[in-house]
């Protein structure tokens, strides 16, 4: 942590030129990351589209849905 303090800039240089992640240690023990903000963004979007899909696919199991082409229909769109 002392390091990275010191030399801030380059740590966000680092991770912004390289797109990897940067982890910041103490004592041995990552406790935290710096990561462009354009990954970040990225992780964050797949994310949610990964439980969305697990969303979905929780609902399809229960049966717990409305298919799309009712949707359409519902809306005028069909």
């Amino acid at each position: 942590m002392s390091e990275a303090r010191e030399h801030l800039a380059d740590v966000i240089d680092s991770a912004q030129r390289t797109g990897e992640p940067v982890y910041l240690t103490r004592r041995g023990r990552a406790v935290a990351v710096v990561v462009d903000p354009v990954v970040f963004e990225k992780l964050l979007d797949d994310a949610e589209d990964a439980l969305d899909r697990a969303e979905l696919a929780l609902a399809r199991d229960e049966d717990d849905y409305i298919p799309w082409e009712q949707v359409k229909a519902d809306l005028g769109l069909s």
